[in-house]
């Protein structure tokens, strides 16, 4: 596959880090912590929203350790760290929301340990449904807003955030379509490129990542490529921390077409445009209530998070489920009990990998996802566990840990129900046909 020059420049803006976005001259550094903000209200303010997403294993963990308990998440400590390692100097201030207990105690850390900083705590609503909760919200918005009015020492006018948000929906709607692309044509367009592709919007202003995204759909678009023998999987519990680049690379070495995923999902949040109207702030709330991403970091019993994923995997043609929650992730892992059960009764295949940031060695996971792979080939091969609307009949559940495999049974759903077990490395064993009578 021939090389886009629009996935080479964002991998070059990865690789350079929150440096630039630190010395930029025509805007202040703001940091925004995963999982979604209203970036909106930051531009308007005359601020640069970047993504505070932890170091990405380029430091090493000397001071946060002093702040935090040992099973917190990676992303919560090299956030701290880069702070603490005076890497956040020029930013601006930082802002944080309820995502789970130590991104809320987060804030408060921070705010002690960087007095100078502007740090900001978002209430987002944990209710959804009721007409009361978009006035809170809009009350929140502007509470935010006066912060920054109070701190800057200039008014951020509505028609500014009308601005914003116009901006704004520039990028998020070419992030849908390369979406779409991938999901119709994984071939076309691989997760590996996609990925930084999305991520370097979180370092850049939102006219500059529109350019690079721009780019990347004509180029993508005039690629020819063939489709190969893979599995299409949903890719779900990345929502905040997010993987290596080599972990993405594995799975698709491994045999995957990723047709979805939930990676930067904040910086995706809205399914459509957010609507320009006369108040432009409560236009931003109605969308996060309306339109926003069904995640383990937000309750919505109008939109349940695991009747979305069955749907994403449906619409998708996906024939399994990944995920890859960050170790010590609580939202994530909590939820994954919900996933499974819903899953089951689905009968969707999934597989659990779990990741951190400074994962350098691809190897056990690689041979995880590969053994899951072939026993899904080799059922489509064998047409078993397909229908007429495609995979549907066949479900099981494959967990990877450190210890080997645990809870590997597949139960596969055909005409005669029979049982497949794997080994203690993970190979299906398979059922040897019976032997034939000896002719005379």
């Amino acid at each position: 596959m021939e090389t886009s020059p629009a996935v080479e420049q964002a991998r070059a803006v990865l690789a350079a880090g929150l440096a630039p976005a630190l010395k930029r001259s025509d805007a202040p550094a703001f940091g925004c912590f995963p999982v979604y903000s209203p970036f909106e209200l930051y531009r308007a303010a005359g601020l640069l929203p970047v993504g505070l997403m932890g170091a990405g294993g380029t430091v090493d963990i000397v001071h946060a350790d002093a702040r935090f308990q040992s099973f917190v998440c990676s992303i919560a400590k090299s956030s701290l760290e880069l702070g603490l390692q005076k890497r956040l100097a020029g930013m601006e201030g930082e802002v944080f929301h309820s995502i789970c207990d130590f991104a809320r105690n987060l804030a408060s850390v921070f705010r002690r340990n960087f007095p100078t900083m502007h740090i900001e705590y978002i209430h987002l609503p944990q209710n959804a449904p009721g007409p009361e909760i978009e006035d809170y919200l809009v009350s929140e918005f502007r509470r935010v807003m006066a912060g920054l009015e109070q701190r800057l020492g200039r008014r951020v006018e509505d028609a500014a955030v009308g601005a914003a948000i116009r901006e704004y929906n520039r990028p998020r709607r070419l992030m849908r379509e390369l979406y779409a692309m991938r999901a119709k044509e994984p071939e076309r367009i691989s997760s590996s490129e996609l990925f930084p592709l999305v991520r370097c919007g979180t370092l850049l202003p939102p006219d500059e990542h529109a350019r690079i995204l721009e780019a990347a759909k004509g180029e993508f678009a005039a690629r020819k490529a063939r489709r190969m023998d893979r599995v299409k999987v949903v890719v779900e519990g990345a929502f905040c921390e997010l993987p290596p680049q080599g972990l993405i690379e594995t799975l698709e070495g491994a045999g995957c077409y990723l047709v979805d995923d939930d990676f930067c999902a904040g910086w995706r949040w809205f399914s459509t445009d957010v609507p320009e109207g006369p108040d432009p702030v409560r236009q931003l709330a109605r969308a996060w209530l309306e339109r926003g991403r069904a995640t383990s970091t937000r309750y919505n019993p109008d939109k349940p998070r695991h009747k979305d994923l069955v749907r994403r995997v449906r619409e998708h043609g996906a024939q399994a489920v990944l995920f890859m929650p960050a170790k010590f992730c609580e939202p994530a892992l909590f939820d994954y009990v919900v996933y499974r059960r819903e899953l089951e009764k689905e009968n969707i295949p999934h597989l659990l990998v779990e990741f951190e940031e400074k994962m350098w060695t691809f190897e056990r996971t690689r041979g995880e996802v590969e053994t899951f792979v072939e026993s899904l080939l080799f059922d489509v091969r064998m047409g078993i566990g397909m229908g007429g609307t495609g995979w549907g009949t066949h479900s099981g559940t494959w967990t990877s840990g450190d210890t080997g495999w645990r809870n590997t049974e597949l139960q596969c759903t055909r005409p005669r129900a029979r049982r497949c077990r794997t080994g203690t490395t993970g190979s299906p064993r398979r059922r040897r046909a019976a032997p034939r009578p000896p002719t005379s």
